[in-house]
């Protein structure tokens, strides 16, 4: 049986993934700490997050409108949603991927952290294994579709103002060289003065 104190943490554990506090404070702390990698990295955790959050406690909640497990006593009150996927295992997989994707040296924690969370909801009894899984899952595919989007957007290269072809400062630039290589030409087929 589990023991009262172990009972205690993965409570105190679900409790700091609420509302995502959990992976804001990750983000905060990989942003002040972890330099320009680390600033990235919450960047593409905290937008994979949002959109994982989204799909999870949105539209798919509503779509299986799975009741929460009755089978065993609650560590937590249950909330009032469906239980089917979990959104909180979708954010903590989805903050996870994403940053662990931009700034690797962070994913031994992040993982496991993750994992630790989507572990918690089951524990606390508000959620099946599959409740879990399905979030996870969802969670790693949007982390990797938001950091490869952040990503291939950042690796994109940026034109000097007037070095795209169709732009006005570009077409300015070739009348200039045309009037003056023109002029040269004019110039250099005049007689020398005898």
């Amino acid at each position: 049986m589990p023991s009262k104190r172990g009972d205690a943490a993965l409570v105190a554990l679900t409790r700091t993934a609420n509302h995502s506090v959990l992976w804001i404070s990750a983000a905060a702390v990989l942003a002040l700490a972890g330099g320009e990698h680390g600033r990235r990295a919450a960047v593409r955790g905290l937008a994979a997050l949002g959109m994982a959050s989204a799909v999870s406690n949105g539209p798919l909640k509503f779509v299986f409108r799975h009741e929460r497990p009755t089978r065993r006593p609650l560590l937590i009150s249950a909330h009032s949603t469906y239980s089917f996927p979990s959104g909180h295992s979708a954010s903590a997989f989805a903050f996870a991927t994403a940053a662990s994707a931009e700034f690797p040296a962070v994913a031994p924690v992040l993982v496991p952290l993750a994992a630790a969370v989507a572990y918690s909801r089951v524990h606390v009894g508000v959620h099946r294994v599959r409740d879990v899984v399905a979030g996870g899952a969802i969670g790693v595919v949007c982390g990797a579709v938001a950091f490869s989007v952040m990503h291939k957007r950042r690796e994109e290269p940026r034109r000097t103002p007037g070095t795209d072809p169709g732009s006005l400062a570009a077409e300015l630039d070739f009348v200039e060289v045309h009037d003056v290589q023109e002029a040269h030409e004019v110039h250099g087929g005049e007689s020398a003065p005898a």
